[in-house]
């Protein structure tokens, strides 16, 4: 085994002393790039945060559609009309401008309803699926909370659905955390013994926001409807994306977000069954709006916005996912085709249109500055502030390197074949440039085998 004194090695791999050598490496590597982009918008740089405008002078590709969709525009003509023309209160029940408005709200809830086969009836308006996991899982758990004390999730859950339950362990709740294999998928056997007499909740995602794998959602509702045990999805990632009928898996509670399908943010839904009827303590206090769920005057635009996102989503189904899954396939094959490259997560069960890939000897932080023409993301949007590696990753099994190296893709509707191998040139070099100033990808390349280093300190 050889010794090498991190002060040597291991320091050159930490951001305190790469700091003032980054700038200069992902602007040399981005220079040093001959991928040609495709046509883009018009719109400068300049005045972005990024630092000034790119070589090419538009904005970047956009591959992040995990964090946010694009509005479709069909979806901004629909909502138009009520800035404009129905500008009513929905809930004023006596003239014509609360009457029209709100028969236009209850054309939006029918069209999500349809999306995952539920009555127009069990569908609760919220301001997203923050604001629906959070009453999804704090008003089943105080409602019954007299005998009911327990709740099961998963180590892979969305992080407002971690951070609810950490709030309930705080208000005495027991809360038990699944792991999850490799793939990222949950052990079925494991879950149904993890359920007890005083379980109130399972809380298990539909797709999961960083790796795209696709939890058995139907499975899960068979063992919590034996068990008498309400089950709760957040499918933020999934609905409209993958095929989904609340009845026939047997989901209790359903949160959904308007901005994951090309839809406005600030609007999102609570699916809560009504038979066998599911009770909750609202979170949220006041008018009595939404079947008292819910209290607070509707923002007619959203809800519309929503309603039409929702309608397309359904209808140009079978396009998205055929367009998609053909770019995707394109984009895992170039990548992969790169060296000491993984796929995160399940092959089989995943959503195509999220793609997460390691690359080895290359820190994920360091690759999206050199890619500042691409708009892409180390993990989720509501955790990238935080410098931690993937806890996602980490439920994989995979090690802080490992984690720190990988780069989520988002494909979607608006996602065209030009912009994906644009893409794939440009990691293939970037990668490359990157790697060059590694010393252990050196080592690497040198045949030295990484595991038998003993690393030291001072």
């Amino acid at each position: 085994s050889r010794r090498v004194l991190a002060s040597t090695w291991k320091r050159a791999f930490t951001r305190s002393a790469r700091s003032l050598q980054i700038s200069h490496t992902v602007e040399s590597a981005a220079a040093t790039s001959t991928a040609i982009p495709p046509a883009g918008s018009t719109l400068s740089l300049k005045n972005s945060k990024m630092g000034g405008p790119t070589e090419y002078g538009t904005r970047p590709i956009y591959l992040d559609m995990q964090a946010t969709t694009p509005v479709d525009p069909r979806v901004l003509d629909k909502m138009v009309q009520f800035y404009t023309g129905f500008y009513g209160n929905p809930h004023s029940a006596t003239h014509a401008y609360g009457w029209e408005t709100e028969s236009e709200v209850e054309k939006a809830r029918a069209h999500v309803a349809s999306v995952i086969g539920a009555d127009p009836k069990e569908i609760i308006f919220t301001s997203g699926a923050t604001e629906s996991n959070n009453a999804a899982l704090k008003g089943v758990a105080r409602f019954y909370s007299k005998t009911k004390r327990h709740i099961i999730t998963t180590q892979t859950e969305h992080k407002c659905v971690l951070d609810t339950c950490r709030h309930l362990h705080d208000e005495g709740f027991d809360v038990t955390y699944l792991k999850v294999n490799e793939d990222g998928l949950i052990d079925l056997e494991e879950l149904e013994k993890s359920i007890r007499k005083d379980t109130a909740i399972v809380s298990i995602m539909g797709v999961n926001n960083e790796i795209g794998v696709i939890q058995p959602l139907e499975e899960i509702g068979r063992i919590c409807r034996k068990h008498k045990v309400f089950f709760h999805s957040d499918c933020a990632q999934a609905f409209g994306k993958i095929p989904m009928d609340v009845n026939k898996m047997n989901i209790d509670l359903m949160s959904i977000s308007s901005h994951k399908v090309y839809g406005p943010m600030g609007i999102g839904a609570l699916f809560v069954r009504r038979r066998p009827r599911v009770r909750l303590d609202p979170i949220i206090n006041g008018g009595g709006q939404e079947r008292g769920l819910r209290s607070g005057t509707l923002a007619p635009p959203l809800v519309a916005g929503f309603g039409e996102a929702s309608r397309l989503m359904a209808e140009e189904f079978d396009y998205d996912h055929a367009h998609i899954s053909k770019l995707s396939k394109k984009l895992i094959d170039n990548l992969l085709a790169i060296d000491h490259t993984q796929l995160n997560g399940s092959k089989d069960h995943r959503y195509e249109g999220c793609v997460n890939v390691s690359f080895a000897y290359v820190e994920g932080e360091s690759l999206l500055m050199a890619l500042k023409d691409i708009a892409l993301s180390s993990g989720s949007a509501c955790t990238s502030a935080s410098l931690e590696p993937s806890y996602v990753l980490h439920a994989l099994g995979a090690d802080d390197a490992l984690a720190h190296s990988s780069i989520r893709f988002g494909i979607g509707r608006f996602t065209t074949e030009a912009e994906v191998d644009y893409v794939s040139k440009a990691m293939r070099e970037r990668v490359g440039f990157l790697r060059e100033m590694s010393p252990l990808y050196e080592m690497v390349k040198e045949g030295i085998d990484l595991n038998s280093i003993e690393w030291a300190g001072h």
